[in-house]
């Protein structure tokens, strides 16, 4: 099996370097990056698996790094490592298709469980294949494909709409989703949840298929007969 690469980016090369080594001790390959414009440099050189990557930081911020990236690589997956926690700056990161958004300061184990659980979630059901009225998911490609035409999802948008597709008609909870995908049911996970549906609903380009809200319950989703 291929080492899998994480490309870390943050200007802080103290707390980087001890971070970087307590990520290899598991096994994955680490390269760092001490501000955005290297960090882009080593993304196009290094085709990483997993970018870490802080937003404040001299030459090109977080945000626009990955801006940059997600114009043509919509399946890199991205951590957000920040101390920006404000609301506005949680959906921003996700509005840019981040994966992930980590306040610092946090413990270097949780944030290895949250890489573990990644790549492990993309090795199971490799083959698994949905068929939604007329459009077919494949969880494995994180692709949607109507009448010829295919979208892309995040990793993040693939795992919630594999979690609806195993549920077709059936409420799937908000608080099941929120702890399977992002362990908790917080304020903030909960409003990442909600920008996440927003974008899976315009991947959608089915009419016979729909994500229905369920006030303060969940989602449902749903089929109608052509």
């Amino acid at each position: 099996m291929k080492s899998i690469k994480i490309l870390l980016v943050d200007d802080d090369l103290k707390n980087s370097m001890l971070l970087k080594r307590f990520i290899e001790v598991e096994g994955y390959e680490v390269i760092y990056a001490n501000n955005g414009e290297v960090g882009l440099e080593m993304y196009r050189e290094c085709h990483p698996d997993l970018i870490l990557l802080d937003i404040n930081m001299p030459e090109l911020d977080g945000f626009e790094m990955a801006k940059i990236i997600r114009r043509n690589d919509k399946k890199i997956i991205i951590f957000f490592l920040t101390d920006r926690t404000d609301k506005v700056d949680r959906l921003h990161g996700f509005s840019l298709k981040g994966n992930d958004y980590i306040p610092k300061p946090f413990y270097p184990e949780e944030l290895i469980a949250k890489i573990n659980e990644r790549f492990e979630s993309m090795t199971v059901n490799q083959d698994v294949e949905y068929q939604i009225g007329q459009t077919v998911f494949r969880p494995n490609l994180s692709a949607l494909t109507f009448n010829g035409e295919t979208h892309s999802l995040s990793v993040r948008q693939t795992e919630i709409l594999q979690m609806l597709a195993e549920n077709i008609g059936k409420l799937v909870e908000r608080d099941v989703i929120l702890e399977k995908i992002w362990g908790d049911a917080s304020y903030s996970n909960s409003l990442a949840l909600n920008v996440q549906i927003t974008y899976i609903r315009r991947l959608i380009t089915d009419p016979s298929v729909s994500i229905i809200s369920v006030k303060k319950k969940g989602y449902i989703l749903s089929i109608t007969p052509t």
